[in-house]
């Protein structure tokens, strides 16, 4: 079995100038950074007074949920001999708020998939099943994660 490390690094950018003297004295802004790769910009969800041009916690979990599928999809589908020429995934989560915080209900992945003319469209759909079991973030969270997937051919067929 092998280990793998990933570090980040979050920098909170929102100290308006009298830090969090106040609830509404701060902004919620954050950088989030990785060696040698581009920052993102965070915040909050605007519903917990983020920024709304910021990525949220709550979207970055649903992304990585998704770009997970994405990814496993793709390998295996390569490893399968179904060439895929387009993959787009309109994902979206339900988080629960209550008292004492909040919890993820469940993510939906809802991904497009187009194939070359001539690959298998049944064997294209099976990969999604194997995709999904074998993601690490999918495996990795206390609350289901679907997939309703979608797959065309180039040429029209379904």
């Amino acid at each position: 079995m092998r280990i793998h490390e990933y570090a980040t690094t979050v920098t909170w950018t929102g100290n308006l100038g009298a830090g969090t003297v106040d609830y509404r004295a701060y902004s919620r802004a954050s950088t989030i950074d990785a060696p040698g790769k581009r920052s993102i910009q965070g915040s909050a969800d605007p519903a917990f007074r983020g920024e709304p041009d910021g990525w949220n916690p709550e979207e970055l979990l649903v992304a990585s949920l998704s770009t997970c599928h994405m990814l496993w999809y793709l390998h295996l589908a390569a490893v399968a001999g179904v060439v895929v020429t387009a993959y787009a995934d309109e994902a979206a989560g339900a988080m629960e708020e209550g008292p004492s915080g909040g919890r993820f209900q469940r993510v939906t992945l809802r991904p497009h998939v187009t194939i070359s003319p001539g690959s298998d469209l049944e064997a294209a759909r099976d990969v999604h099943r194997e995709a999904h079991a074998r993601c690490f973030i999918a495996n990795s969270v206390n609350f289901p994660v679907d997939c309703e997937p979608t797959v065309v051919s180039s040429d029209g067929g379904r």
